[in-house]
């Protein structure tokens, strides 16, 4: 599914109605260009979620987690040499715990990622705020909520 944006709040808007629909187990994987808005949407989903703490870019430390209806693990593997750093991170404890990943530069770990998941690339259009959302989930439950966000 395609979702034009054109406007911060509205991929804001969709990306906190996403943390309302997730589930403990979820993984949630962005992929998109530096600057097209992954942050942004982790920040939103968080939202959903129940988190307030501040959430920002775990870039110098892999991971950051928060606390919310569901703990969330934020990942931002843009950094990432080799495989195995995940390892070391222990990311199975993660993608399959009690939690919610979302996994920003998923693409670099793509042979990592569980077989259910959401996958969300996002392009930059013309305007500075104008977005591409796509959004491919893997499982009957992630269709069910690309539906539910389709009618928002």
């Amino acid at each position: 599914m395609k979702i034009a944006s054109y406007h911060e709040e509205k991929t804001f808007q969709l990306g906190y109605k996403l943390g309302t629909l997730l589930q403990q187990g979820d993984v949630v994987c962005l992929t998109g260009d530096l600057g097209a808005g992954k942050t942004t949407l982790s920040k939103a989903i968080a939202k959903g979620l129940g988190v307030e703490e501040e959430v920002t870019s775990p870039t110098f430390t892999l991971i950051h987690e928060y606390s919310g209806r569901l703990p969330l693990y934020h990942f931002d593997v843009y950094r990432i040499q080799r495989i195995e750093e995940m390892e070391d991170l222990g990311y199975e404890e993660y993608f399959y715990g009690d939690g919610v990943c979302i996994i920003e530069w998923a693409s670099k770990i793509e042979e990592l990622i569980p077989e259910e998941h959401l996958w969300i690339h996002i392009t930059k259009g013309s305007g500075v705020h104008d977005r591409e959302i796509v959004l491919r989930g893997t499982t009957e439950h992630f269709q069910q909520i690309i539906e539910e966000l389709k009618s928002e």
